[in-house]
């Protein structure tokens, strides 16, 4: 049995869970998420918490244990308190604004980037160079994070291009002077 997949997950006041076979909606301040769950685990919704169990005891229904759990305890967390992202920006001349709901990107191409974020995913932009994403549904923000820093990722030699704000780049030693 998961060591994960054993916790209950609270649900905060203000949050409605409903769920109709494996079909679990959340509901929040921040929004709605809505999500299908596979038959070989059993999910209980009690009052003030969720439990998530498996069904069998097969290889598949222990795999999923703990994935369920985890996937619940997000979108809980997400119509209640929202999660972010940051990225930075590394480069001479690369910068970015925000207007409305598109990311306009200057990263040395010839053009600039016009990036239109999806309409959930909330974005900022500080001194030119650092990106905060907002959103209530964690898998969509790690997707935009993902495509974002895609469009420019890291070298290895100057440092420059979009990273995450917790990421280390391991830089390379150039070439040594040729006689």
């Amino acid at each position: 049995m998961s060591r994960v997949g054993k916790v209950p997950v609270k649900i905060p006041p203000k949050v409605k869970v409903n769920l109709e076979g494996q079909k679990l909606t959340v509901e929040g301040p921040k929004g709605k998420l809505v999500r299908e769950f596979p038959q070989e685990i059993e999910i209980v919704v009690e009052k003030d918490e969720i439990r998530v169990s498996p069904r069998k005891s097969t290889r598949q229904a222990r795999a999923y244990h703990g994935l369920v759990r985890t996937l619940i305890n997000n979108m809980v967390t997400g119509v209640s308190q929202g999660f972010t992202k940051e990225l930075h920006i590394v480069g001479t001349g690369y910068r970015a604004e925000v207007n409305k709901n598109v990311l306009n990107l200057t990263l040395g191409y010839s053009h600039p980037i016009e990036f239109e974020l999806p309409p959930e995913v909330k974005a900022t932009v500080d001194k030119q160079t650092v990106i905060k994403l907002e959103c209530f549904d964690k898998e969509l923000l790690g997707l935009t994070a993902a495509k974002i820093r895609a469009l420019r990722p890291v070298e290895p030699y100057k440092g420059k291009g979009i990273r995450y704000a917790d990421e280390e780049v391991r830089r390379k030693v150039g070439k040594a002077g040729a006689k």
